[in-house]
């Protein structure tokens, strides 16, 4: 063993706002010690917060102690590898390599019913005089190998195939509960094996995040879990609410050294991981029978909601370690132990959260967030309740006991409430009257509710994004959901759809995955989309009923998108194929002085549709044209004009119906492919121009 300083020494556990130097004022020696201490001081909170669950400072005086400890290491270029800092995430990697476990680490086998445990139980009779047993929760997260040497942490590996796993070693060091220094009087070599874990509440709030944002969430804590340790990007990792229990040694004192002196038994170990700052799960228990091991279990079930963490059964391993090492493991499964599964949640669970989403037109649609339960062999982790109309009809609440069922086997959804504040901290659920996302009051017709807030709102921005520059809009390539996603997060999108035309080329390839060639492909693509035809432009604003089809009758019947703007619900319905409804909504688009703004925003930019254009000649009738590229003799908007001016159609994205696709220089990919898929035939500029002379056309 080595022996190291106790941290409870330290004399720098104070306040850092009265009891320290400026930093200017210390020279390249003193910050040097200053660090050191400070580093020793926030292991010691660390330790007392996440394995003694007693801390002895407040928030505030933690986060000032790290941030003094981080104006150090900028300023006198003192970093290191194991310093709390590093936590919040380094470089992020191409890949995840491969990591070789200084030992197999095999699953447990499991069954269902007590009769399986007492037949282990009687087999591990046959094999020892005294037995006795350790049990532990079954922890549903993601199993991980971490090495110390000399108390420093090294490396973190997934489990993989028990053999071979994923080198995470530099997500993992960005969880807190994963010490980067041991403490006390610790083996020179340590490799552990622990469980990932997303704490249940913490499971919930990640959830309401990433349903509010429109994107899916995670089906369990596991799963949760396993996704953000695989990230590539550390500071990714670090933004999550991970934790981490510690529940056996691979290697003690040495790689090759399983069982290491008095270290002989798990529960020996149990008790020794906290003394050098490895946090391990409060339900563990020395058993002296398999009565007792099954009697833990079913206790284990009984308060299973209570827990702070996700089990799905107890593990019943024996005790002393040294039998275990004679009595070995299957290809695949330990001997010495058992987990005894709890039964799967089916179809009933808990409501911990009611999630109000905004949707691309401002609908609000509320969701329920469940502790995670099986359907019809899916599991399910949220539930949409459609609406305030149905919430009131269900009277379902925070806390409620819920039947879950999926409507045609796909979508899941709250059945009935079968008993209602069975978890009365839950709180009360209220539907809001402003939106959630922009504070825009809330407007309800008939049973459903929306935000007013438009264009402006920022989690209808992302979505009204996507659907400007998606088939149905202007077709922009290269700005799909996870593009555009990536951009807002990245803060190039905040405003409105207008930030697209302020991102450049430097802005692009800062960003993970761009390049310049892609870079260049989108700067281009927007370029080209400043001079959209009228309907394209006015289907790509998203308003509520407004398709490629009726914007391209209001545009013909009204001509420039002035003169639509100003026309009132009367004028609109005017227009054959617009009824009473489409007008409204178009009226309430153009009456909300926030989306008003925003179309002006996009002028600034130089965004202007062109007016709408009648034929003029039928000499192109019949023929329908798409253009992809930039064209050298004219504007693709220009070309557009030609083509619907001489009776032809332009449209936005490759079908069997269309005649010709009309290629120029940076081609997008996807409408080659299209064209290629359907057999259209293809034109480059000279061979566009020639089809425009064959018709008597000149430009």
């Amino acid at each position: 063993m080595v022996e190291r300083p106790d941290p409870d020494t330290n004399p720098y556990i104070r306040d850092p706002d009265t009891d320290f130097a400026p930093v200017d004022t210390l020279d390249p020696e003193r910050a040097r010690e200053q660090a050191a201490q400070l580093r020793d001081a926030i292991r010691y909170h660390d330790h007392r917060y996440y394995v003694e669950n007693d801390p002895i400072i407040a928030d505030r005086t933690y986060d000032a102690l790290f941030d003094r400890l981080a104006t150090l290491e900028d300023t006198f270029d003192l970093q290191t590898p194991d310093s709390p800092t590093q936590r919040i995430g380094g470089e992020p990697l191409d890949s995840l390599p491969e990591a070789e476990h200084v030992r197999p680490m095999r699953s447990v086998e499991a069954v269902d019913d007590a009769d399986g445990v007492r037949a282990f139980d009687a087999r591990m009779r046959e094999q020892r005089d005294d037995v006795a047993y350790v049990c532990e929760p079954k922890f549903d997260g993601l199993s991980i190998e971490v090495i110390y040497e000399e108390g420093r942490y090294q490396r973190a590996a997934t489990r993989g195939d028990g053999t071979v796993g994923e080198d995470v070693t530099e997500a993992v060091r960005t969880i807190p509960a994963v010490p980067q220094r041991l403490r006390g009087d610790y083996p020179a070599y340590l490799a552990v094996r622990g469980e990932i874990y997303m704490p249940r509440e913490a499971f919930q709030a990640y959830n309401r995040e990433r349903v509010e944002a429109g994107k899916d969430p995670f089906a369990n804590p596991r799963n949760a879990a396993a996704g953000t340790l695989r990230q590539l990007d550390p500071e990714v990792v670090a933004e999550r609410p991970l934790s981490c229990f510690f529940f056996e040694a691979l290697a003690i004192g040495s790689p090759d050294t399983w069982v290491d002196g008095a270290l002989d038994t798990h529960s020996a170990l149990h008790e020794h991981f906290p003394e050098w700052g490895l946090r391990v799960a409060d339900r563990v228990t020395r058993v002296e029978d398999i009565d007792e091991a099954i009697a833990y279990r079913d206790d284990l079930l009984a308060s299973r909601e209570d827990l702070a963490y996700e089990i799905d059964g107890a593990v019943i391993k024996l005790d002393d370690r040294q039998a275990c090492a004679e009595l070995g493991a299957t290809a695949r499964a330990y001997r010495w132990a058992i987990a005894y599964k709890f039964p799967a949640r089916t179809e009933e669970t808990i409501v911990r959260d009611i999630v109000v989403q905004v949707g691309r037109t401002g609908r609000l649609t509320p969701v329920a967030l469940l502790d995670p339960v099986d359907v019809g062999g899916v599991t399910v982790s949220r539930a949409s309740l459609h609406n305030p109309a149905e919430i009131e009809r269900l009277g379902v609440n925070l806390g409620d006991r819920v039947r879950i069922e999926r409507a045609g086997d796909v979508i899941p959804q709250v059945a009935e409430v079968l008993e209602r504040n069975v978890d009365p901290d839950a709180g009360t659920f209220h539907f809001p009257e402003r939106c959630p996302a922009c504070g825009s009051p809330v407007e309800r017709e008939g049973p459903m509710a929306y935000c007013t807030g438009g264009l402006a709102c920022p989690r209808q921005l992302v979505r009204a994004v996507v659907h400007f520059a998606s088939r149905d809009g202007l077709e922009i390539e290269g700005l799909g959901e996870q593009r555009v996603e990536q951009l807002h997060d990245a803060g190039l999108i905040e405003a409105g759809i207008a930030d697209l035309y302020e991102i450049d080329r430097a802005d692009l390839e800062a960003l993970a995955g761009w390049g310049e060639q892609s870079a260049d492909n989108l700067l281009a693509e927007l370029e080209a989309s400043t001079a959209p035809p009228l309907p394209e432009f006015l289907a790509a604003l998203g308003i509520p009923e407004v398709g490629p089809t009726v914007a391209r009758d209001l545009a013909a019947a009204f001509g420039d998108l002035e003169s639509i703007m100003d026309a009132d619900a009367a004028d609109l319905e005017a227009v054959e194929g617009i009824g009473p409804e489409i007008a409204a909504e178009v009226a309430g688009f153009f009456a909300t002085e926030r989306n008003r703004q925003e179309i002006r925003r996009l002028r600034e930019h130089g965004v202007d549709p062109e007016p709408f254009e009648q034929a003029t000649t039928d000499a192109l009738a019949g023929l329908t044209v798409v253009f992809t590229g930039t064209l050298e003799r004219f504007t693709r908007q220009e070309a557009s004009d030609v083509v619907e001016r001489n009776g032809g159609t332009v449209t936005s994205s490759v079908s069997g119906n269309t005649d010709y696709l009309v290629v120029g220089t940076n081609p997008g990919t996807r409408k080659r492919e299209d064209a290629e898929a359907n057999d259209v035939p293809t034109l480059d500029e000279a061979a566009f121009l020639e089809l425009l002379a064959e018709h008597g056309i000149d430009v």
